[in-house]
């Protein structure tokens, strides 16, 4: 569990109280594709799948999202951005999310990289999750 003095999960350095929490806790909005794929990524590490619920466009979100406790995302680096600006309405969003499975007695340790390009639209000035096609 990420607490408010820890480092924020998406790697901008600054404490999670003052980088994804605000966003998480519908205090702001994302002002950039950019920003909100970082403030999802956060989610996923911190186990917040209402956020990331709330986040995805209507149009491709699940009905629901049930995500493993057992995984423990490492580190996100952000590999390219196209658009997705302040004034823009759509951007994508390609990264890197290394990952890792933490060992139960059914499963051993496991890792590896989540490599996505991650499409966003805005809507009404928010932005949103599209879809993403996965390099596998």
């Amino acid at each position: 569990m990420t607490r408010s003095a820890d480092a924020c999960p998406c790697g901008s350095g600054d404490h999670y109280a003052a980088c994804c929490a605000p966003l998480h806790h519908g205090e702001v909005a994302a002002p950039t594709a950019e920003r909100l794929m970082r403030s999802r990524y956060s989610a996923f590490a911190v186990g917040d799948a209402e956020y990331l619920l709330s986040t995805w466009h209507p149009s491709t979100r699940p009905a629901e999202l049930e995500l493993d406790p057992h995984m423990e995302w490492r580190r996100l680096v952000i590999v390219d951005a196209v658009d997705g600006g302040e004034r823009d309405e759509d951007g994508v969003v390609e990264f890197r999310a290394y990952w890792r499975v933490l060992p139960t007695p059914q499963r051993p340790r496991d890792g590896g990289v989540l490599h996505e390009r991650s499409r966003f639209r805005r809507e009404r000035g928010r932005w949103f999750y599209l879809d993403g096609d996965v390099d596998a």
